[in-house]
């Protein structure tokens, strides 16, 4: 089969300004529930972009762990590469695929990170073997091999046992939206985009994309 031949028609549903809500965290509530509760494959996966000093851009899948009004969490090492390049430009850009649905999600705004009493108290709720984990890898450094992770994480499960403490380069960023778009599938192509982009006073202006 010749990939460039590949084709699907969009025809699951419809997005309009009259059905959709005012402020871009209520409509986000809405599809996220929507996906979770349509056992989607992992709903909670988003497709984080950032961009290096060479500006390059570089793209990972994480898991979204929170957000409220402040913003989209996920937590991570902050020595890997993408910590790195968020210490350096701290502007990235979230994406939600959820394919089932016929719907993406694109998120963009300056990143912070979450405070350490907000980041322990995740650390805290993890699997013991995540938490060991999070010692054990030193995430986006060259290795020889698996054996230096299992070695790591048989040392540091030996070290801590049953309560390893939150890594001090491990922790949560918080993206701080400024933009949000909303992507539905339709037929022939004529996909509905809604973008709402904050506006100086603090709400949010909402305009229709051509796809």
């Amino acid at each position: 089969m010749n990939i460039a031949d590949l084709r699907k028609s969009y025809e699951k549903a419809e997005l309009s300004e009259s059905a959709s809500r005012a402020d871009p965290l209520q409509q986000f509530d809405q599809w996220l529930n929507e996906a979770i509760h349509s056992e989607v494959p992992e709903p909670n996966a988003m497709t984080l972009a950032t961009v290096g000093a060479d500006l390059r851009p570089s793209t990972r899948v994480v898991l979204i762990k929170g957000y409220d009004a402040r913003g989209i969490v996920w937590y991570t090492n902050y020595q890997s590469r993408k910590g790195q390049q968020l210490a350096g430009n701290p502007y990235a850009a979230l994406q939600f695929h959820w394919a089932e649905l016929e719907r993406v999600v694109r998120i963009e705004g300056l990143v912070e990170k979450v405070g350490a009493e907000e980041s322990d108290a995740y650390f805290q709720s993890r699997p013991l073997d995540s938490r060991i984990g999070a010692w054990a890898s030193p995430q986006s450094e060259v290795i020889d091999s698996r054996a230096v992770l299992v070695s790591n994480a048989a040392r540091y499960g030996a070290q801590f046992l049953l309560q390893p403490p939150r890594p001090p380069h491990w922790g949560g960023y918080r993206l701080v939206p400024d933009r949000w778009e909303f992507w539905q599938g339709r037929k022939s192509r004529l996909h509905d985009r809604l973008r709402y982009t904050r506006q100086a006073e603090g709400n949010w202006l909402r305009e229709r994309l051509a796809p």
